[in-house]
């Protein structure tokens, strides 16, 4: 799936999310100073900021298939290599890489094995893949709000939970289908807070994602019932919410 949306919609309906991940899936793969990483995924930046802060920009390279978010990458790292494409081609050679990382991107592959094993393919011998994506399947990702609502509305409703590596085990599955060895699974929690409701809602009324398709594709009166039906849910003054992400990580083939 491509983000046709401006990275600024991004940043307010999930970057307030993947930023306090990215620190936690970064200590997960093991990035340290000296290693050559590269962000599969990046999405408009927030875990190749977390990269160059660690590598410092000439040892970071990071792709993305949708092109507002490679200008936006662009913009805010100088001197990163970002290059527009799909996880499932990359755009490097076999072994350029010490560490390979998806944040939140494995679950809109469009072939998740052959996306990882691309990762598989770009890392030196025995180097790390890792990636995280939301508990859609368990219901505590940071969207769970919204997709019970919809489905109380709505029972026919295509949510998120049926999204590769959504569900308990299947992240580590698709690592081990990729070639992938000595993989190993663990849960992120990240928080964040919000000001009230309006604060919490307004980022789904920008299209972003599948949920933000499927507000966008509801007439005024069903916009209405699910806004109606969500604010009855959520405190009215500031709240906190948690998710959890599946996260796993594996290392390719020694040489």
């Amino acid at each position: 799936m491509t983000f046709d949306v401006a990275a600024e919609s991004y940043d307010r309906f999930m970057g307030g999310w993947s930023r306090p991940l990215a620190a936690p899936l970064a200590d997960f793969a093991g990035v340290h100073a000296g290693m050559r990483v590269v962000d599969v995924g990046c999405g408009p930046g927030s875990l190749t900021t977390e990269l160059v802060a660690r590598l410092g920009a000439d040892h970071v390279a990071a792709v993305d298939p949708s092109e507002p978010f490679v200008e936006a990458a662009r913009a805010r790292h100088p001197g990163v290599d970002v290059q527009r494409a799909a996880a499932e081609s990359l755009p490097y050679a076999d072994g350029a890489f010490d560490a390979a990382l998806a944040q939140l991107v494995v679950h809109f592959m469009a072939d998740p094995v052959a996306g990882l094993r691309e990762m598989a393919r770009v890392i030196r011998p025995a180097g790390v893949v890792a990636a995280c994506v939301w508990d859609h399947g368990g219901g505590r990702g940071p969207l769970s709000p919204f997709w019970r609502a919809v489905r109380e509305l709505d029972a026919t409703a295509d949510d998120e939970s049926r999204l590769a590596g959504a569900r308990r085990g299947h992240l580590g599955e698709l690592f081990r289908a990729a070639g992938l060895e000595r993989v190993e699974e663990t849960e992120l929690t990240v928080e964040r807070s919000f000001a009230g409701f309006a604060d919490w809602w307004e980022p789904f009324t920008r299209g972003v994602g599948p949920a933000g398709g499927y507000v966008a594709g509801l007439d005024e009166p069903r916009r209405a019932r699910l806004r109606d039906s969500l604010r009855a849910t959520l405190p009215a003054g500031p709240f906190t919410l948690a998710a959890v992400a599946w996260t796993a990580r594996g290392v390719s083939a020694p040489a």
